[in-house]
């Protein structure tokens, strides 16, 4: 049950991600030109992601176990640390040269060609590494 509802789930997210324009790298560069030609209509898919969220969040934080019967995990602790903002700024920074962030980048990799290939290798890669690279700082700590 549990994996018909991560296809499911997954399914509608890409969906989603390719209704939205959230795959077409121009439009997110767009968006995040600020100080250039700005497309604001990437706003409508931000609030129509966090408003659903903000909703689900209120009914999960009154259950104990999921719908398909697992329990939830429990939050992370809401750390601010040099790897939050070194991370979060290498991601802002490959989303806007790239204009792929990890979802929309799995979900174009059927049609992305070549650059779209390029960039979920190098996101692959990085994950990885970031991993691998953390085992090593705990392991010397």
């Amino acid at each position: 049950m549990r994996n018909l509802v991560s296809a499911i789930s997954g399914g509608l997210f890409g969906l989603g991600l390719l209704i939205s324009g959230m795959t077409d790298t121009a439009k997110v560069q767009g968006w995040l030109d600020l100080f250039g030609q700005w497309d604001p209509t990437l706003a409508f898919v931000l609030g129509g992601a966090i408003l659903p969220m903000l909703l689900a969040w209120r009914i999960a934080a009154r259950r104990k176990v999921s719908a398909t019967g697992d329990a939830f995990p429990a939050l992370p602790e809401p750390l601010i640390d040099g790897r939050l903002l070194t991370g979060s700024a290498l991601f802002g920074a490959g989303w806007a040269l790239a204009g792929f962030c990890p979802g929309p980048a799995i979900a174009s990799v059927t049609w992305g060609g070549l650059g779209g290939g390029v960039f979920l290798i190098a996101m692959i890669g990085g994950m990885v590494l970031s991993t691998a690279v953390g085992k090593r700082r705990l392991a010397a700590a």
